[in-house]
């Protein structure tokens, strides 16, 4: 192809290591008091995190040095396996059920998150379809309904489990990717009104979505219930201030606010770090979005242009979703803060992402 190869973007490289390693001491802050509860170790969720920011850091060092193009080559099958994996999460004795979806494959202590995979298997296909030269995406029947129709099947897996929060990431990133390739806008706000009166149904199908949204509108109707989650984490952000209660200082976490090293741990780094640390945190993910978007810009072509922006698009989609959340601007998702939160399937699986983002700036213009 001619390219060349330079040095991956440093400054996208650091906000990254630097938002890891602020992850790592959070998820030990916000979780040691419930790691001894459960398990006797204050270290059982760090000790983990750990694990599986050690293997991400070393996949994404290694995919950083691998040429982009062969995920071209490798986004058919990556694609069939995601949705394989999707199926047989929704088989009995195979998916396990945690926090009511059954949205994890169990291995011994261990489990994958078949969904995670599938947001990352899904660019890899629509960055590659779209920048075939005879994909017609102006044209609605031939060009925008065939990702869509793949787009929807997968959205229709993951809303099986049921998981509306991972749903909408892969929505948001995928929409990125079609709209980047020049799908005409007409095409898509027909769709997206379509696409609001789908998600309106959604929620009355299903009555804790219902009650989810009036939650959200007013989580003191029902302070124990469903509104529960919205206030805890607002009680945390509240006494923050601006320097914080101090690492390792918080309250909320002393089994207030539920789920503090995963969904909710935005809230205790407000707590214990106050405006300026969580201030540091955005502006981490600002600059990583801004270098993502600069790699999608100036990508040699059209494949890594739509791969880098499918990339960062799902990083800021999931960091909106995330933060709305937790300071009562959106209903309750269950959506982790990339690279910062615990988990495993969803740590390694950001950092291998961010390394094909890592490679593909190598090669900007």
């Amino acid at each position: 192809m001619g390219k060349t190869r330079n040095s991956p973007d440093l400054i996208m490289l650091i906000a990254t290591l630097a938002l890891l390693c602020i992850g790592v001491v959070m998820v030990y802050s916000a979780s040691a008091v419930l790691s001894y509860h459960d398990f006797g170790d204050w270290y059982y969720y760090l000790k983990r995190q750990l694990l599986f920011a050690v293997l991400g850091v070393i996949a994404m060092t290694a995919i950083m040095n691998v040429d982009y193009q062969v995920w071209k080559r490798l986004a058919k099958p990556a694609l069939l396996g995601g949705f394989a994996l999707l199926i047989l999460v929704l088989i009995p004795g195979i998916g396990a059920v945690r926090g009511g979806a059954r949205s994890w494959i169990g291995i011994s202590s261990f489990g994958i998150q078949p969904s995670e995979f599938m947001k990352i298997c899904m660019i890899l296909f629509l960055s590659k379809l779209l920048s075939d030269e005879n994909h017609r995406i102006t044209e609605f029947t031939k060009g925008l309904l065939p990702p869509l129709a793949v787009m929807g099947a997968a959205f229709g897996l993951i809303m099986l489990q049921p998981d509306l929060g991972t749903g909408s990431v892969l929505v948001g990133a995928s929409l990125l990717i079609i709209y980047a390739a020049g799908a005409r806008m007409s095409h898509l706000a027909g769709l997206g009104m379509i696409g609001v009166a789908g998600f309106v149904g959604l929620i009355i199908a299903a009555p804790y979505r219902l009650k989810r949204i009036t939650a959200f509108l007013d989580p003191w109707s029902d302070p124990l219930g469903a509104g529960y989650q919205a206030i805890q984490s607002l009680y945390a952000i509240g006494p923050g201030g601006l320097v914080g209660l101090g690492l390792g200082a918080s309250r909320q976490k002393y089994s207030y606010l539920p789920e503090p090293q995963t969904d909710f741990i935005f809230s205790i780094i407000s707590e214990e770090l106050g405006f300026i640390g969580a201030g540091l945190v955005l502006v981490l993910f600002t600059i990583l979005v801004w270098r993502g978007m600069r790699t999608a810009i100036t990508a040699p072509d059209t494949f890594g242009s739509l791969l880098a922006a499918g990339i960062t698009g799902m990083i800021a989609v999931q960091v909106i979703i995330n933060i709305g959340v937790v300071i009562g601007m959106m209903p309750v998702t269950g959506i982790t803060l990339p690279l910062i939160s615990y988990g495993g399937s969803s740590l390694t699986l950001m950092l291998v992402s961010l390394g094909i983002l890592l490679n593909i700036s190598r090669y900007s213009r």
